[in-house]
């Protein structure tokens, strides 16, 4: 879905949701204040949200992943596998695999470390424990109590906050930002924090860690820095996607903003391979995107890859090390 624009304000469209969003509230918390299904025998780590959509889990999973890979561990991370029809739980195998199959996300992540898809948290955590990980990284899972957590990280996206404040679907939060943040053990900002979230989260949580984040262009992305591009995203923000873009130095011919987790048939895709023809540009995408494409079609599609840039590296290390000490270390 795409972000509605109600979730932005307390608007007459947002206030008249409201009792609908009260019984959502009220099933979150009995859901989130059930008890741990399993205790997994080595440290899980969680990358959640309060809201709906996107605000940069994969890419803070992705970084932790290879932060840790770099102290000798191995990670595996276990997701749900959204707009995946297998239930797993299975290992991801980008070269058997489709979107279609296991989602997006999943395809991306296997690109860097072990992923297990499972609908069931619990049974994709002793799936991953069973194969040989040594620590865990759940993408998204925050309100699920499946699995005990050993570190809670809640990702908020700088320029979009908690929208309205209010609870699906009267706003985008999947539960009261106080209540959610009782749980984390840290923020973490994705983006310019021009929505004021590290003020709010500072304010409702105390002396709970915020740890900032930005999103960087990859070496191998400015390559397009000059060139004339079609770019089209199917995520959470796509104007991110497209800030990225000008950040490259590319020229934007076009923009396409598509819902999140948007399947792209060939005849979509083509569509915007002649329009990227017809300008004189190159059709571009997220890594996200990509992942969703047709095969033949990923031929013609140039993916932008990202990075993700922390302002303080050390406090990361710190908060890591604490939940995920070095091999051979007790915690």
């Amino acid at each position: 879905m795409r972000t509605p624009d109600a979730w932005s304000r307390k608007g007459a469209v947002s206030t008249m949701l409201l009792p609908a969003s009260w019984l959502y509230g009220l099933g979150t918390a009995l859901r989130a204040g059930r008890a741990p299904r399993y205790t997994p025998p080595v440290p899980a780590v969680c990358v959640g949200n309060l809201t709906a959509g996107g605000a940069g889990k994969t890419p803070v999973v992705l970084s932790l992943a290879r932060l840790l890979m770099g102290r000798g561990r191995r990670p595996f991370a276990v997701s749900r596998g959204y707009g995946g029809r297998l239930a797993g739980p299975v290992r991801v195998d980008p070269a058997l695999h489709t979107a279609r199959e296991v989602g997006d996300e999943p395809l991306l992540l296997a690109g860097t470390l072990p992923t297990v898809v499972a609908r069931d948290r619990a049974a994709g955590a002793r799936a991953a424990v069973d194969a040989g990980a040594d620590v865990l990284l759940f993408d998204d899972g925050y309100q699920n109590p499946a699995v005990a957590k050993t570190l809670s990280l809640v990702v908020v996206d700088g320029g979009f906050g908690f929208g309205n404040g209010r609870l699906i679907p009267s706003g985008p939060l999947r539960e009261p930002v106080g209540r959610g943040l009782a749980r984390a053990d840290a923020v973490v900002v994705v983006g310019a924090d021009t929505a004021g979230a590290a003020g709010r989260c500072r304010q409702d949580a105390g002396g709970l860690p915020v740890l900032e984040a930005r999103f960087a262009p990859a070496e191998a992305a400015m390559a397009l820095h000059g060139r004339k591009v079609v770019a089209f995203a199917g995520i959470g923000r796509p104007d991110k996607f497209f800030e990225t873009v000008t950040e490259i130095g590319a020229e934007l011919a076009e923009a396409m903003a598509y819902p999140d987790h948007h399947p792209f048939p060939e005849t979509e895709i083509m569509f915007i391979c002649e329009l990227a023809q017809e300008r004189g540009a190159i059709p571009v995408c997220t890594e996200k995107d990509y992942m969703r494409l047709p095969p033949d079609a990923r031929l013609m599609v140039t993916p932008v890859p990202v990075t993700l840039e922390w302002r303080d590296p050390d406090a990361l290390d710190r908060l890591l090390e604490a939940a995920v000490p070095a091999p051979g270390v007790r915690p």
